[in-house]
C-alpha cells in the first residue's frame, strides 16, 4: 500500500491513515426533486423483478439497487454521473456515493 503523505490517504482504498474515509463533497447540496413512481422502469419492460428499489437525489429517477438484477440505478449513475442515491423509505436518511462507493 502507498502512502499520499500530502493528504495521509492509501492509494489501493482511499482511506485516511486515521482510518476515516475523504469527505464526500456530492452529498453537500443537494437539490430537493420530485421522486418517480415507486419501480424500476428497466426491470419491468424486461420482465424482471428487484430486490430494492432507490432513487436518484439529483434528478429523482427510481431504479433497482446494485442488489438486484439489473443493477438499473448504477447504470442511471454510468450514464449521468449522478454520484447519491437515496432510500425511498419517507423515514429512511440512507444515503449512497457511487463514485466514492460508500453510505454518506
Amino acid at each position: 500500500m502507498t502512502l499520499n503523505t500530502g493528504d495521509l490517504t492509501t492509494a489501493a482504498t482511499g482511506v485516511r491513515s486515521n482510518g476515516q474515509a475523504p469527505r464526500c463533497t456530492h452529498a453537500d447540496e443537494l437539490p430537493l426533486v420530485d421522486r418517480g413512481a415507486p419501480e424500476c422502469a428497466a426491470c419491468l419492460s424486461l420482465g424482471w423483478t428487484w430486490r430494492r428499489l432507490v432513487a436518484c437525489l439529483i434528478c429523482g429517477w427510481v431504479a433497482c439497487s446494485d442488489d438486484s438484477p439489473g443493477a438499473h440505478a448504477r447504470a442511471h449513475y454510468r450514464e449521468t454521473d449522478h454520484a447519491v442515491v437515496g432510500s425511498l423509505e419517507p423515514w429512511s436518511t440512507w444515503r449512497w456515493c457511487y463514485e466514492h462507493d460508500r453510505v454518506v
